[in-house]
């Protein structure tokens, strides 16, 4: 910045300097006009201006070589080292993993080049190769032979097993609520009313009275049933059909076996 100043003040006393510049070069030549004591001050003048320059040049060039760089160039080298240090490390990475490679090439061609060629097998004669074909053709149909005898025995035991399993028959278990008309129904001949009814897949179970109210009383009856067999719709009808003695029939509960 000083040198800028200096050289921008050398710039404005040009018009001086140059006027002081042709008085001396008048003196010189004895067309000078001016008296002897103007023209000490003249050359005073002249001495000094050149002095001024040699000054100004002696610190522009001392001070551009002693100048600081600015903080834009400052990050912009710094950028550009942080760059050049990741390009060395890829190019090493690089270089490694090409040795590796080169060294995997090398094993592998060493590998496969000492393997032993593999051995051409005889020609034999004609008569030979039918009689070769002949033998493993017997062999391949005593083969399949076999292995059909094979698989017939094993679906012959599979059905076998398959026929002796005993399949898993669905049952429940049902307790019913039989309700009498009053309480001077014969609640006796009401329970062996109902256990007289016999369907395929039905079994009778315990029984008991439940007081439901005013001297009345109702029969809980269980019972275990095949789900394929009998239902509770049938048993509702059957059981209604004593008539005499039953007002209804109610499912008190109802659980799978």
């Amino acid at each position: 910045m000083d040198v800028e100043a200096h050289m921008e003040s050398v710039w404005f006393e040009r018009q001086r300097f140059e006027e002081a510049e042709t008085r001396y070069q008048q003196h010189l030549a004895g067309t000078s006009q001016v008296n002897q004591a103007s023209q000490g001050g003249i050359i005073q003048e002249l001495a000094a201006a050149r002095s001024n320059i040699e000054e100004l040049l002696a610190r522009g060039s001392s001070g551009s070589s002693s100048a600081q760089l600015t903080p834009e160039m400052a990050a912009r080298i710094n950028a550009l080292e942080k760059e050049n240090k990741q390009l060395k490390k890829s190019v090493t990475t690089l270089e490694d993993q090409l040795r590796r490679l080169e060294s995997r090439l090398a094993a592998l061609e060493i590998s496969s080049g000492g393997a032993p060629p593999a051995k051409a097998a005889p020609v034999s004669d004609d008569d030979d190769d039918e009689d070769d074909f002949e033998l493993f053709g017997d062999d391949d149909e005593e083969d399949a032979a076999a292995a059909e005898k094979l698989k017939a025995e094993r679906i012959a035991a599979y059905n076998d097993r398959k026929s002796k399993k005993v399949a898993i028959i669905a049952k429940s278990n049902i307790i019913l609520d039989v309700k009498p008309w009053d309480d001077e129904t014969d609640h006796a001949e009401m329970e062996k009313l109902v256990r007289s009814i016999e369907i395929d897949g039905l079994l009778w179970g315990a029984s008991k009275l439940v007081p439901v109210g005013y001297g009345i009383k109702k029969l809980q009856i269980s019972c275990v049933v095949e789900d394929d067999k009998v239902g509770t719709d049938i048993l509702e009808e059957k059981i209604t059909e004593f008539e005499d003695f039953v007002q209804s029939v109610d499912v008190a509960a109802f659980n799978k076996v």
